[in-house]
């Protein structure tokens, strides 16, 4: 899951998109990648399931706030999305075939995939800029709280001298001569099923209608310079190792005013020393004495947010394990908190002295220190599936 592009970036759409800009965003590349355009090509193939897998998450609200919130994790959560991934070519079509029929504003199904009948439109302007990933280190304590972080990032700004725009000033623009402010040109071919009409980007303008005649000093027209930007950020309770998550438009700004790009945030766990994370539970492997388990006694075993004193019931076996209750981690997608699993170890000393072998040999014949097992005592792999079930 780690390995998986992320949704608006596959569309090319930024994370503010309306779903008319992902429905249209989705069209062109689908259209691009259609298999019908692309005969025999595996890599064409692949990059059309993995737009409708995009539109399938960002087309759909509650999807798509979840995947805003918790990234391709949110598919691990209760009703997570399954994604396109593992669609046939034929699911794919019937799940969003549809999509299709109303692009180019009226023009039947056919000249719509061609390009004819389409109205075209400028692009949004300059071009947009790429997504930066940053990976913040987390305490237990931090992910059982959530946490707040002010992080310094060195990246693309925009220029302050034109704000964005590249040109010296307000008057250094013409428009396009190709195109006519359009962003687009058009072509009309002659073909035995009669004319074909296609629309591509403008070559001249690159789709923006508009041609600098005089750049900004300070970024020499691409509307950006490098610099530095300090981000707030926000990070949920019970987030776990791997996570990501998004902050839209933090990351590099567009050239000559695209958007900006998105801040991608690894999340990374800091091992604790003493407790080891299972999921939403933590677990503390707690030592113990041979006259501590017989006798019985209370200790202070490390949480999370501190210690806390359990008492040691006289007889205790070593495999045995307590429960603290809520002194896990909360589900990041859900209600509830884990909880903490004390697992007993007693402590058996690898070298004794001659007084301490005495004691021992003592109680070695006494009836009371040989096992006695019961018959319905449980192992330790049944005790950890009580707990964990």
């Amino acid at each position: 899951m780690a390995n998986k592009r992320d949704y608006y970036e596959i569309l090319g759409v930024s994370r503010t998109a309306t779903p008319d800009e992902i429905k249209k965003a989705y069209r062109k590349t689908a259209m691009q990648y259609h298999p019908d355009r692309n005969p025999g090509d595996k890599a064409a193939e692949e990059k059309f399931k993995e737009a409708a897998e995009a539109y399938e998450v960002l087309s759909d609200a509650d999807k798509r706030k979840r995947y805003d919130q918790y990234g391709h994790d949110a598919a691990r959560s209760n009703g997570g999305f399954s994604g396109a991934g593992g669609m046939r070519m034929e699911d794919i079509f019937a799940n969003f075939g549809d999509i299709f029929g109303d692009f180019g504003g009226g023009g039947s199904p056919f000249e719509a995939f061609f390009g004819g009948g389409g109205r075209g439109g400028r692009r949004e302007r300059g071009v947009r800029g790429s997504n930066l990933r940053v990976t913040i280190p987390l305490s237990l304590k931090e992910i059982a709280s959530g946490a707040h972080k002010t992080i310094k990032l060195k990246k693309y700004v925009t220029c302050k001298t034109c704000s964005g725009s590249g040109a010296k000033d307000n008057r250094s623009f013409h428009t396009c001569n190709t195109c006519n402010g359009s962003g687009v040109v058009r072509r009309v071919t002659n073909t035995i099923l009669g004319q074909m009409s296609t629309t591509t980007t403008c070559p001249t303008c690159h789709g923006e209608g508009q041609i600098i005649t005089a750049k900004c000093p300070a970024c020499h027209g691409d509307g950006r310079v490098y610099g530095e930007e300090t981000i707030d950020v926000n990070i949920p309770a019970g987030v776990a190792e791997g996570m990501q998550l998004s902050m839209s438009g933090k990351g590099n700004a567009g050239e000559r005013g695209g958007s900006a790009g998105d801040l991608i945030i690894m999340i990374e766990e800091e091992s604790h020393g003493e407790l080891t994370r299972d999921g939403n539970n933590v677990i503390y492997e707690l030592y113990i004495s041979i006259p501590d388990a017989a006798l019985g006694t209370s200790i202070d075993v490390p949480t999370i947010d501190g210690k806390a004193r359990i008492k040691i019931k006289p007889g205790t076996q070593a495999g045995e394990i307590f429960r603290l209750k809520g002194k896990g981690l909360p589900h990041v997608n859900s209600y509830g908190t884990g909880d903490e699993l004390i697992h007993v170890n007693v402590w058996v000393p690898k070298e004794i002295s001659k007084e301490e072998q005495a004691l021992l040999e003592k109680l070695r014949h006494a009836e009371n220190f040989k096992p006695h097992p019961s018959k319905n005592e449980k192992n330790i792999f049944e005790k950890m599936r009580d707990f964990f079930s």
